[in-house]
């Protein structure tokens, strides 16, 4: 079986990044990548210097043709269905039957989110619906902006509040009415909603409607893939993987790197591209000085 010295499993672009930081000091790297994003449903990713705007798609699509230029690197559209340490390393099941040895691994494997159950939004979700001002805000200055749920509500409004143009709270089952912080909150949760285009339409459970530009939302966030369970991986209390300042696990040799990661300090990971690349360049690099004193 051949041996890579880094396996990095996920595509996004912390696992990208991290496959061009090992290979540019030449050393071996294997990629998978599932194709599963957490940013497939938007159309532009914002707030990454140098690519504000561009298409997720054209970003992977340009970071691949990139690392085409390295011998080192090979990325392959697979997934990793298992990783076992073994006495050298590790050894993982590819998802077309192969296996793969690698003195190190980096996971980049990313999160989910966890949308409430109201009708139409897994459609707009990515559109008219976001979770992150810094993203999505921007591009609907000046309209009315809506936060769904009254837990969150302090926090968004602060952010959101010099973009919009109005806030309301929408609460969402189970939710109380209660105003946070002198906010207006509507007397009825939300039932449904659709992207009219021109505006996303709200549905409350009273029977009534309300247009909004844009709703933002904090939708818990889960795994997207069994591998640090599998790994046994020490996790924060928010689900992520818990990393230090180098974005080392816990298990010797494994390293995890964008939005499934972060340090024991934070309440949650910094959801963002560039944040996720960071963390990529860091994984990569520390990997290495661990090969290195091997």
């Amino acid at each position: 079986m051949d041996t890579t010295d880094i396996l990095i499993v996920g595509g996004g672009p912390a696992g990208l990044q991290a496959a061009l930081t090992a290979s540019r000091v030449h050393r071996r790297a294997v990629l998978l990548d599932d194709g599963r994003y957490r940013n497939a449903p938007v159309r532009h990713m914002h707030n990454l210097i140098g690519a504000d705007g561009a298409a997720p798609q054209e970003f992977r699509d340009r970071a691949l043709g990139e690392l085409a230029a390295y011998d080192t690197v090979e990325c392959r559209p697979l997934a990793a269905t298992e990783i076992r340490p073994t006495r050298t390393g590790f050894v993982a099941d590819v998802s077309e039957g192969s296996s793969q040895a690698a003195r190190a691994v980096i996971l980049a494997t990313g999160v989910r989110d966890e949308l409430p159950p109201i009708p139409g939004l897994n459609v707009v979700w990515g559109g008219r619906v976001a979770h992150c001002p810094f993203c999505h805000a921007h591009e609907f200055a000046g309209g009315r902006f809506a936060i769904l749920g009254t837990e969150p509500a302090s926090h968004l409004g602060g952010l959101l509040g010099p973009i919009a143009g109005s806030l309301t709270v929408f609460p969402l089952e189970g939710d109380t009415t209660d105003a946070p912080d002198g906010m207006e909150v509507a007397g009825s949760h939300i039932v449904g909603m659709r992207d009219t285009g021109s505006a996303l339409e709200l549905t409350l459970a009273d029977g009534s409607r309300e247009s909004v530009a844009v709703a933002f939302i904090a939708p818990p966030q889960r795994q997207s893939s069994r591998l640090p369970e599998q790994l046994g991986l020490d996790l924060n209390d928010s689900g992520a993987v818990r990393v230090d300042e180098f974005q080392h696990t816990n298990v010797e040799g494994v390293f995890a790197a964008g939005d499934m990661a972060h340090l024991a300090a934070l309440s949650a990971s910094t959801s963002s591209v560039a944040a996720a690349i960071a963390s990529g360049e860091v994984a990569a690099s520390s990997a290495v000085s661990y090969l290195m004193g091997q």
